[in-house]
């Protein structure tokens, strides 16, 4: 009976950590669409997956140092250019990077990620892009 109560607690176990892995993987994956959803849309509209367009990124950071060790590890892969936030009270920056780049999912998940870890190191947001 003991060996009952072990083999059905090894397996609720098991049921368990199959359903955290999986909603981990799903809040991942939604994380990403956005950008899909927003390629998808765009295409859609005209754009072309093997044409060059500008894409600004958006990150606000909570002040001058901050944005001036951003633009130190994202130039001269980006332009980048600053300006002042005066209707946030903990992220006083706006940095806008730009770069000329194709609109492939892939490539704009990772500059996402990129720019989040950044954005997340800087104690500041990453608050997209748009083309």
């Amino acid at each position: 009976m003991v060996w009952f109560f072990v083999a059905l607690l090894a397996a609720l176990g098991l049921v368990v950590l199959r359903i955290y892995f999986k909603l981990r993987t799903v809040h991942k994956s939604r994380a990403e669409t956005w950008d899909e959803q927003i390629i998808g849309r765009l295409r859609s509209q005209g754009y072309a997956p093997f044409n060059d367009y500008r894409v600004d990124f958006f990150l606000a950071l909570p002040d001058e140092a901050a944005c001036q060790a951003a633009r130190s590890r994202l130039e001269p892969e980006f332009t980048v250019d600053v300006k002042e936030l005066e209707n946030d009270s903990e992220l006083g920056c706006s940095l806008h990077a730009t770069k000329t780049m194709r609109l492939v999912v892939p490539d704009v998940q990772e500059i996402s990620r990129r720019l989040t870890a950044l954005a997340n190191e800087l104690k500041g947001r990453y608050d997209g892009w748009a083309a």
